[in-house]
């Protein structure tokens, strides 16, 4: 398999999930200006979409949409518990959050990458953010993950939305349980794996 990212994107949601699988994979870095991969393929004909994640299988079939990409991964290496089984409520829980974190968080952040995006619709999107972060927030008192004890493709996600708290003047601080569990998610050796991956492929096209 071969993930498309960028450095910074939500892509790292699904490379995260790769990382934890143990499943074998390459990443190919996108420049979502130039719209060329590292290698000089053009991306969007690659990905009509235009955006990353992309996940090339090796059938040549192309999966697009982070949620539908991690829960791929999980199910590709089912011992990992990264998801839990068909026919689980467990299994349609996860998917709440995965709707939840897409839906209110994620599409909450984008005015504050928006160059024309008005104060207005920042201070909107921000008070949407606050009240979602207090429900998270009360969820993880007492459990480590989103689903409890597990970590899970769920916890990537969140953890890559979490990350752009810096670039939108969002102090983690205010919410101490999001907070502290954002530093576990970062301490997971798989994430340490994934960021430094992204980090090389970064400085490699500067080079």
């Amino acid at each position: 398999m071969k993930l498309y990212f960028s450095p910074g994107a939500c892509s790292l949601s699904p490379h995260i999930a790769l990382a934890e699988s143990g499943l074998p994979y390459e990443i190919e870095l996108v420049n979502l200006k130039s719209r060329q991969t590292a290698s000089g393929e053009d991306f969007d004909q690659r990905n009509p979409k235009g955006y990353v994640p992309a996940l090339l299988l090796d059938s040549g079939d192309l999966l697009t949409e982070g949620p539908a990409i991690v829960q791929y991964i999980a199910d590709q290496a089912p011992d990992t518990g990264l998801a839990p089984p068909y026919s689980n409520l467990a299994r349609y829980q996860l998917q709440g959050w995965l709707t939840f974190i897409g839906t209110e968080l994620h599409k909450s952040c984008s005015p504050f990458f928006n160059p024309t995006a008005t104060e207005e619709w920042k201070k909107t999107a921000m008070a949407n953010i606050r009240r979602r972060l207090d429900y998270v927030n009360t969820v993880l008192r007492g459990q480590p993950y989103l689903m409890g004890e597990h970590f899970t493709v769920a916890d990537a996600y969140l953890y890559t939305v979490l990350s752009w708290g810096r670039y939108m003047k969002l102090e983690l601080s205010e919410w101490p349980e999001i907070a502290t569990y954002q530093a576990r998610v970062h301490a997971r050796p798989a994430v340490q794996r994934a960021l430094e991956a992204e980090r090389a492929a970064k400085t490699s096209s500067r080079s």
